[in-house]
């Protein structure tokens, strides 16, 4: 399980990984956020209304869920017992919340932090988007000191220098050749 602070490379780390090595398995999340450009649904997230997010709680299959900056995200349970039982590799790439609760319920599960260089790196990251309004930017630096400080919590730290070097040793991590 792949976490850190929002704009710490989680996404470009993940990508990179995955056309290296496709049989590791990335559960998609579902979330009420709206597509940015460029995005797919059941490719980067499944996308989905609130209501039926709701549905998804309610009915128990998300693994874990939470809010970040106004919208909730979830990994669906299902999908990712049938992989592991399988023997695959599987990689989620998920928020601080979500990786407290997977920890909780799946206590053999390796928590792998990707931090930045340095704070000043994730505010250009973070500013460099576009995407998001100054608002939503600041909900998400205030939401990455508290994410900073929970470093601590994750059996592996890998700092994001190099997209390249930071896949290899997660797959090192994952036991992937």
């Amino acid at each position: 399980m792949l976490s850190g602070p929002s704009g710490v490379g989680k996404s470009t780390v993940v990508a990179h990984l995955r056309k290296e090595h496709p049989e590791v398995w990335l559960s998609v999340s579902v979330t009420t956020r709206r597509p940015r450009p460029g995005e797919r649904h059941g490719v980067q997230y499944f996308f989905t209304e609130s209501e039926e997010f709701d549905k998804l709680i309610a009915n128990g299959e998300l693994l874990e869920w939470a809010e970040f900056a106004g919208n909730r995200y979830g990994t669906p349970r299902q999908a990712v017992l049938e992989r592991l039982e399988a023997g695959e590799p599987v990689l989620l790439e998920i928020d601080l919340q979500g990786a407290r609760l997977v920890r909780e319920s799946m206590p053999d599960a390796r928590l792998v932090f990707l931090a930045p260089p340095d704070w000043d790196e994730l505010v250009r990251r973070l500013t460099g988007r576009g995407t998001e309004a100054p608002e939503v930017v600041e909900r998400r630096l205030a939401a990455a000191r508290t994410e900073l400080a929970a470093e601590a919590e994750f059996d592996t730290t890998l700092v994001n220098t190099s997209v390249e070097e930071v896949s290899a040793e997660l797959l090192a991590l994952m036991n992937v050749s």
